[in-house]
């Protein structure tokens, strides 16, 4: 099933127009951004950016594995505004975009402890 996206032109009483978005669209767009958080080696580098940034080759040694899939982990980030990169030379450093996404480390582990009982 597609989801469109609808806008809703309101005017409140005081003469502000708002546009609305229904809250299909806004679930459907939460729904990818948690895809690209659904992997471990993703979650690990999540984990790592978010005490400070790091190149690539510092995150191949985390995960464990090469940097090209590394690297293809970390596009994906960066297309769901998770991470952001920079250059320096030849090296690239990436550096955690949205850190809020570590409230879901906290959220999970509640959820599993919830699970054990």
């Amino acid at each position: 099933m597609r989801v469109f996206l609808i806008y809703l032109l309101r005017i409140w009483p005081n003469g502000h127009m708002v546009m609305l978005m229904t809250k299909c669209n806004v679930f459907a767009k939460q729904a990818r951004v948690l895809k690209a958080l659904a992997h471990e080696s993703r979650l690990m580098i999540v984990d790592r950016l978010n005490r400070g940034e790091c190149t690539v080759g510092e995150l191949t040694q985390l995960v464990g594995s090469d940097a090209s899939t590394v690297s293809k982990h970390l596009a994906l980030l960066r297309a769901h505004g998770i991470v952001e990169d920079r250059r320096e030379g030849n090296l690239v450093y990436y550096r955690l975009l949205t850190p809020c996404v570590c409230n879901f480390f906290t959220c999970a582990t509640q959820v599993l402890k919830e699970r054990s009982r």
